[in-house]
C-alpha cells in the first residue's frame, strides 16, 4: 500500500518508541523489557557460544570421528573467520533496523534465521554445516546489534541505572555462556557432535519463544512508517526494492562462492584472508561515512572522536576474549587436565567457567556502579582495566606453558579456570561499559548501526585472530600467549594515558 507524503510528514507519535508505562522499576528496579532482553539474550547465547565451544574440536576431530579433520592452527582460524563473518553482517543488521524492519522485527528474523542454522548443522553432512554456519552469521549479525540497541531505549540518557542495566543484561548473556557448552560439550563428547548442535538449535527456539511473548513490555516493538519515515527511512516502495535487492545479492554472493569453491580458486585459506580484509575496511568506511554524513550534527561528531579509542580497545580486548573459545579449547584438550576432584569432564567444558565467572560477578558490578553513583570510573577507565585483565589472562598462561614442548604434558584446571577468571571480569568491565557509551555516544541518525559499528570492532577482533592464530602449535606457547597478551596490556595501558582526553571530548557521557 503506498503512502500520501501527509503520512510521511505528520509529527512522530512520541510514544511509538517507549516501553509502557508501570514498567520502570518492574524488573529488580529496572524497566520490565530488560527482563525480557536479557532472557532473550540467555538462549541466544546458550545456542551460539554452546555451539562455538564445541566448533574448534569438530573443526579439528578426525573424519573418522565425526570431525572435519583439520589441523589446529587452521581449526582456529576457520573458526574465528566465522566469527568475523557474523559481526560484519552486523552492519547489514543495523541498517535494516533503522531503515526497514524496526528493531523488534530485525531481533525476531534474526533469532528465526539462527535457529534456522542450528537445526541445518544438526545435519551430520559437511555442507549442511557451511549452510548453517552462513544462516547463524546472517541472524546473529540482525539480532545482536538490535537487541542491545533496545536495551540502551529502555532508559533515558542520564539515568544513572544505565550502566547497571547493562550490566544485568550481561549477567542474562552469561547464564546461556555458562549453560550452553555444558549441554553441548557433553552430548558433543558423548553421543556426537551434531547432538551438540541440536542442543543449540532447541535453546534458540526458546529464546524466540519468550521474545514474543514479552514484547509488549519492549520499547521499539512499534515501527509505524512515519516515525522511519522522519528518521531518514525508505518508503514502503523502496522498501520492497531493498529487501529484494539484499536477498538477491545475498543468494547471487552464495552462488558464486560456490563456484569458485568447486573450480578450486576460492579456497578456505583465500576466503578467511577475504574475511580479514574486508574486517579492516568496514569499520575504517563506516567511520567516514559518519564523519561526514550531513544528518550527524557537530557535536554528535564531536563524541564520534573518542569513540574511536573505545572501539580500537574493543578490538584488542576481543581479540584475547575470542581465543577463550579457539586456542584455549585447543590448549585445554590436548594439555590440560580435564578433572577436578577426581571428577572428569569435557574439554569444552572449560568454556562454561568464563560464563559462570561473569554471571557471578556481574550483579557484583552492577551493584558497585549503583552504590557508587557518579563517583564510579569513567567509562574509558572501565574499559581499559578490562583491556588489561584480558591481557593479564594470557600472560597467565606463559607459567604453566614454559619448559615444556609437545602435547605431553598436563596442567592443572586451575590454570585455564583463572585465567577465565581474568577474562571473564574484563569481559564485564568492558562489554558492559562499551555498549552503554556506545548507545549514549551513537549519533541520532545512526542509533542502531553505531552498536553494529561496536560489533565491527568484535569483527575486526576475529579479522585479525584469523591470522594470528595460523601460527599457534608452530610457536612455542610461552611465546604465543606472551607476545598476545603484552599487547592486550600496552593497548590498556595507553587507553588510561588518553582518560582526560576521553572525559573531556566524551561529556556529558561520564
Amino acid at each position: 500500500m503506498s503512502r500520501t507524503a501527509t503520512d510521511i510528514d505528520e509529527p512522530a507519535d512520541p510514544e511509538a518508541d517507549q516501553p509502557p508505562p508501570g514498567d520502570d522499576h518492574a524488573f529488580l528496579g529496572h524497566p520490565r523489557g530488560l527482563a525480557t532482553l536479557s532472557g532473550l539474550e540467555v538462549w541466544e547465547r546458550f545456542s551460539f557460544l554452546g555451539m562455538q565451544a564445541i566448533l574448534v574440536l569438530y573443526f579439528a576431530d578426525t573424519v573418522a570421528h565425526g570431525g572435519l579433520g583439520m589441523d589446529p592452527g587452521t581449526a582456529a582460524s576457520v573458526s574465528a573467520a566465522y566469527g568475523t563473518m557474523v559481526y560484519l553482517v552486523s552492519v547489514a543488521g543495523g541498517w535494516l533496523a533503522d531503515r526497514i524492519l524496526g528493531s523488534y522485527r530485525a531481533v525476531l528474523w534474526g533469532g528465526i534465521l539462527i535457529a534456522c542454522g542450528h537445526y541445518a548443522m544438526a545435519v551430520p553432512t559437511a555442507g549442511m554445516t557451511w549452510v548453517g554456519l552462513g544462516l547463524i552469521s546472517a541472524g546473529t549479525g540482525l539480532l545482536k546489534p538490535n537487541v542491545a540497541s533496545m536495551v540502551g531505549k529502555l532508559y533515558k540518557t542520564d539515568d544513572q541505572r544505565r550502566d547497571a542495566g547493562f550490566a544485568l543484561y550481561y549477567m542474562g548473556i552469561n547464564i546461556g555462556a555458562f549453560a550452553g557448552p555444558l549441554i553441548t560439550a557433553w552430548l558433543g563428547e558423548h553421543k556426537g557432535w551434531h547432538w551438540g548442535f541440536s542442543a543449540a538449535a532447541i535453546g534458540m527456539t526458546a529464546g524466540l519463544v519468550q521474545y514474543v511473548l514479552g514484547r509488549r513490555h519492549l520499547a521499539g516493538r512499534k515501527h509505524s512508517a512515519t516515525l522511519v519515515n522522519q528518521a531518514g527511512a525508505l518508503a514502503p516502495e523502496a522498501m520492497r526494492s531493498a529487501v529484494t535487492k539484499i536477498i538477491g545479492g545475498f543468494l547471487a554472493f552464495a552462488a558464486l562462492a560456490t563456484l569458485l569453491a568447486v573450480l578450486g580458486w576460492l579456497t578456505m585459506g583465500r576466503f578467511v584472508d577475504l574475511l580479514t580484509l574486508i574486517s579492516v575496511i568496514a569499520p575504517i568506511v563506516y567511520f567516514a561515512v559518519m564523519f561526514r554524513s550531513p544528518r550527524v550534527t557537530a557535536e554528535e561528531r564531536g563524541r564520534l572522536r573518542p569513540y574511536v579509542v573505545l572501539f580500537m580497545a574493543s578490538v584488542a580486548f576481543n581479540f584475547i576474549l575470542f581465543q577463550a573459545y579457539s586456542t584455549m579449547m585447543l590448549l585445554a584438550s590436548t594439555n590440560a587436565r580435564t578433572e577436578i576432584l577426581g571428577f572428569t569432564f569435557p574439554a569444552g567444558w572449560y568454556a562454561s567457567a568464563l560464563g559462570a565467572f561473569e554471571v557471578l560477578l556481574a550483579p557484583v558490578v552492577a551493584a558497585l556502579w549503583v552504590r557508587m553513583g557518579r563517583r564510579q570510573p569513567h567509562a574509558s577507565n572501565k574499559i581499559a582495566i578490562g583491556v588489561i585483565l584480558g591481557g593479564l589472562s594470557f600472560l597467565l598462561m606463559v607459567i604453566p606453558t614454559s619448559g615444556h614442548t609437545g602435547d605431553t604434558y598436563k596442567m592443572a584446571a586451575w590454570w585455564i579456570i583463572g585465567s577465565y577468571l581474568l577474562l571473564g571480569l574484563g569481559d564485564i568491565l568492558l562489554e558492559t561499559s562499551g555498549m552503554s557509551a556506545t548507545t549514549k555516544l551513537a549519533p541520532k541518525a545512526f542509533g542502531s548501526q553505531t552498536m553494529a559499528l561496536w560489533f565491527l570492532s568484535l569483527a575486526l577482533a576475529n579479522g585479525i585472530q584469523a591470522q594470528v592464530v595460523k601460527v599457534y602449535g608452530q610457536v612455542s606457547n610461552p611465546a604465543y600467549f606472551g607476545v598476545n597478551g603484552a599487547v592486550a596490556v600496552a593497548v590498556g595501558l595507553a587507553v588510561i594515558a588518553l582518560a582526560p582526553w576521553l572525559k573531556r571530548t566524551m561529556h556529558p557521557v561520564h
